[in-house]
């Protein structure tokens, strides 16, 4: 059994991985290869001159890796809540894991199908996010949502930065105090 499963592995997903593995969790993202991103030129993040989406894309899901996370191509097609966490069903197989994190974007079928509560959204297309709490926590014990599924702007800067805030209240809801961790030179 997984730690986390994450449905999604664009900037919001692929952040929470690459903070969930490096903390030690089990970490699995499954990622249907439809993200917006692949078709983004970027050149308003922080730290970086431009980049592609398909080169974040590919920097993001080798960096997550590196620190352990599975990355998977698949479609999750259900999620189950079971005894000790999540049964989630996709187009090739089965995973079990403890915590979910729902990174699809703009896409609801699933939160939807989970019968999780959305809120209304007017802003870039989008017509409906997951409702979450101020810690990203959905309206379903166990799961939560990062980036725009979470009702975030689509910049890849903010997705990226809504996932790791994601994965660090989880961390520390998990440890019990707040999670903290900083590399140094």
């Amino acid at each position: 059994m997984y730690d986390v499963l994450i449905v999604g592995a664009a900037s919001a997903g692929t952040s929470a991985g690459l903070f969930l593995a490096k903390a030690g969790k089990k970490t699995i993202l499954v990622d249907s290869d439809q993200s917006g991103t692949k078709m983004a030129l970027i050149k308003n993040h922080y730290g970086v001159l431009e980049t592609t989406g398909p080169e974040l894309l590919e920097i993001g899901i080798k960096q997550a890796k590196q620190f352990g996370a599975k990355v998977v191509k698949d479609k999750v097609t259900a999620i189950e809540k079971i005894e000790n966490g999540f049964l989630v069903k996709t187009e090739q197989g089965e995973y079990e894991a403890h915590q979910v994190i729902i990174a699809t974007g703009k896409v609801m079928r699933l939160a939807k199908s989970l019968g999780l509560q959305l809120t209304d959204r007017t802003d870039s297309g989008i017509k409906a996010a997951i409702q979450v709490d101020h810690l990203g926590k959905t309206s379903v014990e166990g799961i939560w949502a990062a980036g725009q599924a979470g009702g975030t702007s689509s910049h890849t800067i903010i997705t990226a930065g809504d996932g790791a805030r994601i994965a660090v209240h989880l961390l520390g809801e998990w440890d019990g105090k707040r999670y903290v961790d900083h590399d140094a030179l």
